[in-house]
């Protein structure tokens, strides 16, 4: 098989949570790019159709845009059963979507410290547990999890100063699990053909927060390449893991953080 034939995803069926998203959307790009039929699907169904109709022009590849709400069963198994009739099998899921509810961890109150996990680790084990059943009847599967530095190491409380509020640690802890999640799918669903990896991105600050000019600039003198990550710096690691490039790997966690990580 020729590099070309390793790295495409021409007639795959790929699903991306929360696909419209500022990381989201890169994830769905590089799907489209790689020749994927791409189902861009989260809790703002407008957004999603969207981009999709933005990412279908000049493509051969189909795009389209759904509602899933992972913090809702039901709403998962319908789009997920939505898809398969329509395209006939879910080949990739890329479980991005995710939300938090910042506070400290003195002012927390448990309702949303539950919520925080909730939009992190809750929400990959319902979607992973609504697609692991049509996985193991294709015997073929990939699930890529977007978990997040913070799930490796604590934030450091000394870059976030100036008002900046701290990742909260609900965050982190729902992120973590997600790394545990992954091994422990890798590891119990691989008999089926099934591969699940994570990425950890690094500091990806959104347009918003890059406006805190200060914080950024922390942000750069913490990371060993002196620079904070692009949307578009995910597109290679995505499209390694979703295809069969990365046949020979599961239950791995990659780092996409410019060293962060490595200090």
């Amino acid at each position: 098989m020729s590099i070309s034939q390793l790295f495409s995803l021409t007639g795959k069926v790929v699903v991306v949570t929360g696909g419209a998203g500022y990381l989201g959307r890169a994830i769905s790009e590089a799907m489209i790019e790689a020749g994927a039929r791409v189902y861009i699907v989260s809790s703002n169904e407008d957004k999603c159709k969207k981009l999709a109709s933005y990412l279908s022009k000049g493509s051969t590849s189909l795009c389209k845009g759904m509602r899933l709400d992972i913090c809702d069963s039901s709403s998962i198994k319908k789009c997920f059963s939505q898809i398969v009739e329509e395209a006939g099998r879910i080949d990739v899921l890329i479980n991005n979507a995710s939300f938090s509810a910042p506070s400290d961890i003195e002012s927390m109150a448990e309702e949303n410290w539950l919520k925080g996990l909730d939009g992190t680790i809750n929400g990959v084990f319902r979607c992973t547990k609504a697609v692991l059943p049509l996985m193991i009847n294709q015997n073929d599967g990939v699930i890529i999890n977007i978990s997040s530095m913070y799930g490796k190491v604590s934030p450091d409380p000394n870059i976030y100063s100036g008002g900046m509020p701290i990742n909260p640690a609900n965050y982190g802890a729902g992120k973590g699990a997600i790394n545990q999640f992954t091994k422990y799918v890798a590891c119990h669903y691989g008999k089926y053909g099934i591969r699940v990896n994570a990425i950890s991105p690094g500091p990806f600050p959104n347009e918003e927060v890059q406006k805190n000019k200060k914080f950024i600039e922390q942000l750069k003198n913490k990371n060993p390449l002196g620079k904070i990550g692009k949307p578009e710096d995910l597109k290679g690691v995505v499209i390694f893991l979703a295809s069969s490039a990365s046949t020979y790997v599961t239950g791995e966690n990659i780092s996409v953080d410019g060293g962060w990580t490595a200090w």
